[in-house]
């Protein structure tokens, strides 16, 4: 129940509906949008674009928010929030030198308690953990009047929003190819290791599971040594390097399983996880006995005592990231991260392909193992469809609904072979160089108002081998440019005059 429930949650859920309404390679320099893999999840921790069209610098692009965080402890919301955009930008080759950050702020000052919670909280971010990281924030916004107020019945009703703060983190890469995905590799013996940044602590204060339950909790997850933050970074970038990274996403909203369950989502490739080491109190023994009174119910006690912390091993949402590497080279991983102090708290928490002769029928389930028992297990394809659902349901109010059922039909299905591209023999060679003799043939880009794809338009004709013009509407009315002087005219797409109604009919007719 818990983990249908965590999955449908809005929070947790598949944010499809927004996407696929919008195009998201406008410009052409797209390296990574939000859509991850053959089967096109949404799941990518970062977006990376190009510089140009020909080398492979470029820049990425990352959010992080925590706002339920902020109605327990303010100052930790935007510790984490900061913390999140960090290791969703890590997905990318970044370096922390490079990162900027633009902070968007909003409060509802005035209201009780609110001045001083904006104040903690900006403190706590610009003036203590920013500098830790050598991390500044040139620039930002803020609305500071997050209220709602009406009558209803004679009865004044008032909203207070907490203390929101936005992350967008920025970092310029000297080559995008080094971008992971959260796409587990099917193809590869491989191991799920999980960095925990909260050594443990496995706060439940504000976590999905707690807004389910109506249980909001007290204590938060909090970025309690930033320098555990730069090692990580620091780690990442080595495991990069070596290649020994397969798949990365960060854990964050719905804890470990929903990471786990988007990762094979993407991967279409199932997931044995196995919480022993999360869940395991002083010698495992002594420790726990001795915390449940009545030995004659110390059985039962601690049952429930595990089951408990089974699902604070699965559903906490403290700072971390999951990756997965070669079954291979787990102890060489592991070394590195002992050599940047991370091995504490680092366990290998599952596999994609689980130690038993069931190999097939592992790769169709997201499972939970603990004491070498099967806790739970559901079949991927059912997952992603209760993921999903979130999307059809707005899709079907919004779209035409028998395109969104036959949509939401397809998410998962394990019989779907996805989207693969093959590159024809010759691809990459110069077209154009057999039938250009003596010059290239003129073509205008016709340009005007809301034009969003002239640039990529140019480029692509420049490749066939024509020599691409920028005109604009003014330059043929004010006679600079004439169109008998061209062999070709293209008109590119975008936000025809602003969007203003009716402005696509001139150049209909």
């Amino acid at each position: 129940d818990a983990v249908i429930q965590v999955l449908s949650h809005p929070t947790v859920a598949s944010k499809r509906f927004l996407i696929t309404i919008g195009d998201r390679t406008v410009g052409g320099l797209t390296h990574r949008d939000q859509m991850v893999g053959p089967w096109q999840v949404p799941v990518a921790d970062c977006a990376v674009t190009l510089a140009d069209y020909q080398g492979h610098a470029g820049e990425a692009m990352a959010m992080g928010e925590r706002t339920p965080l902020a109605a327990l402890n303010p100052a930790a919301s935007g510790r984490m929030a900061v913390a999140e955009s960090i290791t969703n930008l890590l997905a990318a080759p970044i370096h922390l030198k490079r990162v900027k950050l633009s902070a968007n702020w909003m409060a509802a000052c005035g209201e009780p308690g609110e001045d001083a919670a904006l104040y903690d909280t900006v403190r706590a971010v610009g003036l203590e953990l920013c500098p830790a990281l050598d991390i500044s924030i040139p620039v930002g916004k803020d609305s500071l009047s997050m209220r709602t107020q009406w009558t209803t019945d004679e009865q004044v009703h008032k909203v207070v929003s907490p203390v929101s703060l936005i992350i967008t983190a920025f970092a310029s890469l000297d080559d995008v190819r080094g971008t992971l995905t959260p796409q587990l590799d099917a193809h590869v013996d491989s191991s799920l290791i999980l960095i925990d940044l909260g050594q443990g602590r496995m706060r439940m204060g504000g976590s999905v599971l707690g807004q389910i339950h109506h249980q909001p909790g007290d204590v938060v997850p909090d970025l309690d040594d930033p320098q555990e933050l730069v090692r990580l970074v620091d780690a990442i970038n080595q495991l990069r390097e070596q290649g020994w990274i397969l798949a990365y996403h960060d854990r964050g909203d719905g804890g470990l399983l929903a990471t786990a369950a988007e990762m094979a989502f993407a991967g279409h490739v199932g997931v044995a996880l196995n919480v022993d080491m999360l869940i395991t109190e002083g010698d495992g023994i002594g420790d726990s006995r001795a915390d449940h009174g009545d030995s004659k119910n110390w059985a039962s006690q601690v049952s429930v005592r595990r089951d408990e912390l089974t699902l604070k091993a699965l559903f906490n949402e403290e700072l971390g990231v999951v990756i997965q590497v070669p079954s291979v080279r787990r102890n060489e991983v592991l070394q590195v991260l002992r050599e940047h102090g991370l091995s504490r708290h680092s366990h290998v928490v599952g596999a994609t392909r689980p130690a038993s002769a069931a190999i097939d029928k592992g790769k169709g389930e997201l499972s939970v193992w603990r004491d070498a028992k099967e806790v739970f297990s559901a079949k991927l394809e059912d997952l992603h469809q209760v993921w999903d659902s979130v999307s059809w349901k707005i899709c079907r109010e919004r779209d035409n609904p028998d395109c969104a059922d036959a949509e939401h039909a397809s998410v998962g299905r394990a019989g779907h072979t996805g989207l693969h591209v093959h590159l024809c023999e010759g691809a990459l060679d110069d077209v154009a160089a057999p039938f250009v003799h003596r010059a290239r043939p003129r073509v205008a880009i016709l340009r005007e108002q809301g034009v969003n794809s002239h640039v990529e338009m140019a480029y692509a004709f420049h490749l066939a081998g024509f020599e691409a013009h920028d005109v604009h509407m003014t330059d043929l009315q004010q006679g600079r440019a004439k169109l008998q002087d061209f062999k070709g005219l293209v008109a590119c797409g975008g936000f025809s005059y602003g969007d203003t109604l009716g402005a696509g009919v001139g150049w209909a007719r």
